[in-house]
């Protein structure tokens, strides 16, 4: 259970390192359309906004290099590459993109789906930005995008720290954990708890019915414990109340009805449980 835990957590804080979890928004400004989206786990950006140029790319499904790239006469301009999913990594559709001179690629879904998905590629030597967005943002952008100067802006959103997420995994587990120890606790331990928490001392009423002899004027059982009384260490006198446990002990009746109301419900000389002895000896009598 334990080394199961540890590897867990251990799978957390790989998960939490590799992923950084963000989000960013497409804006096409001509019409104030915002799409929502997700930006590659290597997206680094100095900056929350970048605005630039769609041009569809030319495949366009960049998987080969593209034939609308443009050269050194253009590089003031910003321009983002429209792309489809499909038919090769995004790996690649990115770098042909990078290689042709765009800033950002924006891949869109070739496939009615609802969530949008990860771009998990190699950020080696990819230093431009690329978003994911749904099939119906890439299509309108694909329809409305003229190609105008920033027409078009990315919009990204802050990262939440990796460690922040981890941290946020490991308590939920924790809880969890907890939560399912306990209620694998059998009933019987929580009851038994409470009864020894709540028994402290045998009810007066028992003590009373305890059986009495008086020292000197009739034998004493077998286990009687001598002369002298187990509790205060007095001799026993003639004449002295004395009170016998199921156990057979004698003890002086004060100091015995003193002994169990309040300080504990054993016999002072061989710990025999007096509820334990109570209760065993009721079942017996209560059978047929």
């Amino acid at each position: 259970m334990g080394e199961r835990v540890i590897g867990f957590c251990f799978l957390l804080l790989f998960i939490a390192y590799f992923i950084e979890f963000s989000s960013a928004i497409v804006v096409l400004e001509p019409f104030s359309i915002a799409f929502p989206d997700i930006p590659t786990k290597f997206a680094r950006w100095n900056s929350t906004r970048l605005c630039g140029a769609i041009e569809v790319a030319d495949p366009l499904d960049a998987c080969t290099p593209l034939r609308n790239e443009f050269g050194s006469n253009k590089t003031d301009s910003t321009r983002f590459a429209l792309i489809i999913r499909g038919n090769c990594s995004f790996d690649e559709k990115i770098r042909k993109a990078q290689s042709g001179g765009f800033s950002a690629a924006i891949v869109y879904e070739d496939k009615d789906m609802s969530n949008l998905v990860y771009m998990m590629v190699n950020p080696k030597g990819i230093n431009i930005l690329a978003v994911f967005v749904s099939k119906s943002a890439g299509e309108f952008l694909k329809d409305h995008a003229i190609g105008e100067k920033e027409e078009c802006c990315i919009y990204l959103q802050p990262n939440v720290n990796p460690l922040t997420v981890f941290a946020i995994c490991f308590v939920s587990l924790a809880v969890i954990a907890v939560f399912l120890v306990t209620a694998m606790i059998p009933p019987r331990i929580f009851s038994n708890w409470r009864r020894k928490k709540l028994v402290k001392s045998v009810d007066s009423k028992i003590v009373e019915a305890l059986p009495r002899v008086t020292f000197g004027s009739a034998p004493l059982s077998h286990c009687h414990t001598g002369e002298t009384c187990a509790i205060c260490l007095e001799d026993y006198k003639d004449g002295e109340i004395l009170k016998i446990l199921p156990c057979q002990h004698d003890f002086h009746s004060s100091c015995v009805e003193s002994w169990l109301t309040k300080w504990g419900t054993f016999c002072p000389v061989c710990k025999l449980d007096m509820i334990t002895k109570i209760t065993f000896s009721v079942v017996s009598e209560q059978r047929p």
